[in-house]
């Protein structure tokens, strides 16, 4: 086994977008497991938008400078002196950017690579998938008939999220940036219609697409997005906001000009996180995982290589918008 762990730790709050120095790469022995812990070889981390939040001053609990960067990640248990976690089982866990892992298991979940591929554990049926799930299912209240709208419709969330409408026999639309990911999601994934927003009027492209206005709006973007959609709420419809990915490397924020349409509509809108679903993710998953087995959903990695020392990049690839499905970085 290798004796380094290679790490990534911040090294200081950016302004804007990441900068390389902003990161730095340290290497320290694998650690050793203590009574009650183990240790665990990580194969893939999750590069998710939230990164961007977790390294300001003012987030509730930010990433301390100098400490590895948090990061969902999915590995092989190495050595284990837990009574729970056996050598060679593979999980998942809040690892961080790094080689290798020490862990007493809180929050750390055993996965079944013969269920589904362990990269689908950081797509479908992890985090992303289940953010959908109870996104549109539980903060959403989604019923039969109605017309969804996803933004960020080709990433980990929103692709999964567009999809279970589907399942749940709704209309769906979906919101993406550039001919490919629109083509994508339709095609592949049987959304209803796509809107490019580089290209398209978000507002104009929905009176043709929802000319009865929009029920449910899982918004992963938010920012101008947001305003657009808001002029073309449903009676009684839900906005979700799960995430602002245009708003997290903003100097300045933007909230929404356009919120008294939500009087008019009698609509809501509600943020929520999905750990406040922790205790029901197995449920989740096990539907997640059946859409799977039957062909209903679809769960699209794009998986880049280069180990730990591709994060800082791969972390600018997702905020360029350059990946289609959920983003992996393969270590």
């Amino acid at each position: 086994m290798n004796s380094v762990n290679h790490q990534i730790r911040l090294a200081a709050r950016p302004s804007g977008l990441p900068k390389p120095s902003d990161w730095k790469l340290t290497a320290e022995p694998v650690p050793a497991p203590g009574r009650g812990e183990f240790v665990v070889a990580i194969s893939y981390l999750s590069i998710d938008p939230v990164m961007r939040r977790l390294i300001d001053a003012d987030y509730r609990e930010p990433v301390a400078i100098g400490a590895v960067m948090e990061a969902g990640a999915v590995g092989r248990v190495t050595a284990s002196e837990h009574p729970g976690f056996a050598v060679g089982e593979h999980v998942y866990g809040g690892f961080g950017v790094q080689e290798f892992a020490c862990s007493d298991g809180t929050g750390v979940t055993r996965l079944d690579p013969l269920l589904a591929p362990l990269t689908a554990y950081l797509g479908a049926l992890g985090i992303p998938g289940l953010t959908a799930y109870f996104g549109l299912l539980e903060v959403g209240r989604l019923r039969e008939g109605e017309t969804v709208l996803v933004s960020g419709a080709a990433g980990g969330v929103g692709s999964v999220a567009g999809q279970i409408a589907k399942i749940s026999r709704c209309r769906a639309i979906g919101i993406a940036g550039g001919p490919d990911k629109c083509r994508w999601i339709v095609q592949d994934l049987r959304f209803d219609a796509a809107i490019d927003y580089k290209a398209q009027d978000v507002a104009a492209a929905l009176q043709e697409y929802a000319p009865g206005g929009v029920d449910v709006f899982l918004d992963n973007v938010g920012g101008e997005i947001l305003d657009a959609v808001l002029s073309r709420l449903a009676r009684g419809a839900r906005i979700v906001l799960s995430g602002g990915l245009s708003q997290y490397a903003a100097q300045q924020v933007r909230g929404p000009s356009n919120y008294l349409e939500l009087i008019a509509a009698r609509a809501s809108m509600a943020g929520f996180l999905t750990p406040d679903y922790t205790g029901r993710y197995a449920q989740a998953r096990t539907e997640l995982a059946g859409w799977l087995r039957e062909g209903r959903l679809i769960s699209r990695e794009d998986t880049l290589q280069g180990g730990v020392r591709a994060f800082p990049d791969a972390l600018l690839k997702l905020f360029a918008g350059q990946n289609i499905g959920k983003l992996i970085l393969a270590v």
